[in-house]
C-alpha cells in the first residue's frame, strides 16, 4: 500500500511539471479517491490456513486493533498527500460469500467467526475514521458501510432479483467455488440471477446494488453522507 502511496506522489510530480504546482495542488484536492482496506486481511492473512502466522502472533481483537492502527497511517499519509474527499470502505459480509460457505457454513448459514471479525472491524472503522475527521476539522473521509450493503441482497436475494446468494455463478465444486472461473468452469446460464460472480466477488448486478447505495443512500449506509449530496456541496466551493 506504500508503494501505491508513492507512486500517487510520483504522480503528482509528473503533472505538475506539466500544468504547475497550483493547479496541480487543486486537481489532487478535488478528486475523489476511493480506499478499500482489511477483507484480504483476513481472508488471505488471517484464517486462509488454520494457525496462520497471524492468527498465532495476534487475537482476533488485537488484529483488528493493529489492521486499523495501519490503516489511520495509510490515510493520513493520502491526507498529506493533499486528497480532499476519501470513500473508505470497510469489509463486505466475510462469513457469507460462497467460498467460505464452502469451507465454513453451519447448515448453510453465514460463518459466525468471519463475520464476527467484520464487524469487529467495521465498529472501530467507524470511531477511527471519526477521529480522523474530528482532527483535520471537516468531512475528509466518507465512510461506505459495505457490509450491510451485501448483507442486504445476501440475506433476502429475492427482493433484489436474484435466485442465489450463495452459488457462485463461474467455478466448480460446491457452491461453485473450487478455483478459478475458466473455460473448464460451471457457468451459469444467467449471470442476473447470482448475487456473485465467483466464489469471493459480488456479480456486476450485485455491484449496481452497491453503487447505487454509494449514490443515494442513506446514513445506514455512507457515513455522513452519500456521494451524490457530497457532489453537490463540492460543486457550489
Amino acid at each position: 500500500m506504500y508503494i501505491q502511496l508513492e507512486y500517487f506522489q510520483e504522480y503528482q510530480q509528473r503533472v505538475r511539471a506539466l500544468i504547475g504546482g497550483d493547479r496541480t495542488n487543486r486537481l489532487v484536492n478535488g478528486a475523489l479517491i476511493l480506499f478499500t482496506v482489511g477483507g484480504n486481511d483476513f481472508v488471505n492473512n488471517y484464517y486462509l490456513v488454520p494457525y496462520s502466522a497471524r492468527s498465532r502472533q495476534y487475537d482476533l481483537p488485537d488484529y483488528v486493533k493493529f489492521l486499523i492502527s495501519e490503516y489511520r497511517k495509510l490515510l493520513m499519509r493520502l491526507y498529506e498527500l493533499g486528497a480532499g474527499r476519501v470513500l473508505v470502505t470497510g469489509t463486505g459480509a466475510l462469513g457469507c460469500v460462497p467460498a467460505e460457505l464452502a469451507m465454513r457454513n453451519t447448515n448453510g448459514g453465514c460463518s459466525a467467526e468471519l463475520q464476527r471479525a467484520a464487524s469487529l472491524y467495521n465498529l472501530q472503522l467507524v470511531q477511527m475514521l471519526n477521529e480522523l475527521n474530528r482532527k483535520i476539522g471537516r468531512q475528509v473521509f466518507i465512510r461506505i458501510n459495505t457490509r450491510q450493503m451485501n448483507l442486504d441482497f445476501i440475506t433476502h436475494p429475492e427482493a433484489y432479483g436474484f435466485s442465489t446468494s450463495k452459488i457462485a455463478c463461474c467455478g466448480q465444486g460446491p457452491y461453485n467455488v473450487i478455483g478459478l472461473c475458466t473455460i473448464f468452469s460451471n457457468l451459469c446460464s444467467d449471470r442476473e440471477l447470482y448475487a456473485f460472480w465467483d466464489p469471493f466477488h459480488p456479480s456486476e448486478k450485485a455491484n449496481r446494488i452497491i453503487v447505487d447505495q454509494i449514490m443515494t443512500g442513506s446514513t445506514d449506509y455512507m457515513t455522513p453522507m452519500n456521494l451524490s449530496t457530497i457532489m453537490t456541496l463540492d460543486s457550489r466551493t
